[in-house]
């Protein structure tokens, strides 16, 4: 392991820890930095009632290639139009009654979704200090991601970094640094304020829409945020970040051989939950047409009981 990086990364670890901030039983971080004066005051913000759904589609055809076993949601019938009654007897029995039902199999963290606070660890510790032994083959029991259902909805700020560039999407590899955000934010005549949930957006997920193919979006180089962006969210005690990308930070890693420098310091760590995947064109179109980069988000995960992840389908109410 080279040294330059495990000692940059220690620095910014320590730096931005919020272990025991919030108390030694704390399990949801950064959510915290959300009041309820903070969502009356986003709840203002949604005044012309449209509104932006930022979940990708449920589908097989997906972002996933099966890297670390994730693979695309399966959907399909258990219960169909020929299934139902037919013969004089069953149509009498059934009063002429039919219905369908289906299932989905699908891995939590495989579509849009939110990583919980016991995603991702630290020699051998998650956020608050909770050893990563207590995450088994049934599940987490501490830092799970039923204990976020009712936190996450607030203020949201999208930072349309591309946009701000002059590109439809950012290069491949490019590292968004706390100088972009500040200059977007500006730009944009935004303020990124305490509690806010940030949605930065790189223009990477566009490539794909393009073509009409998902293949290689989750192994991709991609652009994304720098692993020095970390201090800067723990400085503006934001409450969440997410992005249109597979993993929010930039591809390839700043600091090999650590494959995901910057979830190390945001989850484990900060406690700063982390929303990959997001679907922002259409949202990003009506920001700049509007000049509204602020606006009332709502995302709640789905109350997995030991879930370390949850797919989501977050609204944005302007």
């Amino acid at each position: 392991m080279p040294a330059m990086s495990e000692e940059t990364l220690r620095k910014i670890v320590m730096q931005v820890r919020n272990w025991g901030r919030w108390g030694a039983d704390d399990e949801i971080g950064t959510l915290n930095f959300i009041t309820p004066e903070a969502v009356a005051a986003a709840c203002r913000l949604a005044t012309t009632g449209k509104v932006f759904a930022l979940g990708i589609p449920l589908q097989r055809e997906g972002p996933q290639s099966g890297t670390r076993q994730r693979f695309n949601p399966i959907h399909t019938m258990f219960r169909d139009g020929g299934d139902q009654p037919k013969t004089p007897a069953e149509v009498a029995t059934m009063q002429g009654y039919g219905g369908s039902d289906d299932w989905i199999v699908m891995p939590l963290q495989c579509v849009t979704q939110w990583d919980s606070l016991a995603h991702v660890f630290y020699e051998g510790k998650m956020y608050n200090g909770y050893d990563a032994a207590l995450v088994t083959s049934s599940g987490t029991s501490k830092n799970s991601i039923d204990k976020t259902k009712s936190r996450i909805a607030g203020r949201g700020v999208l930072l349309d970094v591309a946009r701000w560039k002059g590109v439809r999407a950012l290069e491949p590899g490019y590292a968004i640094t706390p100088a972009d955000l500040d200059a977007t934010a500006a730009a944009q005549k935004v303020e990124v304020r305490r509690g806010d949930i940030v949605i930065i957006r790189t223009g990477h997920m566009s490539r794909y829409l393009d073509r009409k193919d998902w293949r290689n979006f989750d192994l991709d180089d991609s652009p994304g945020v720098s692993v020095h962006t970390a201090p800067w969210m723990h400085a503006k005690e934001i409450a969440a970040i997410a992005a249109d990308n597979y993993a929010v930070e930039v591809r390839p890693s700043q600091l090999p051989p650590f494959r995901s420098p910057f979830h190390i310091c945001a989850i484990p760590n900060m406690g700063l939950t982390l929303g990959e995947i997001f679907y922002l064109e259409e949202l990003a179109a009506d920001c700049a047409a509007d000049g509204r980069y602020a606006f009332l988000l709502v995302a709640p995960p789905l109350p997995v009981t030991r879930g370390v992840g949850t797919p989501i389908n977050p609204y944005v109410i302007k």
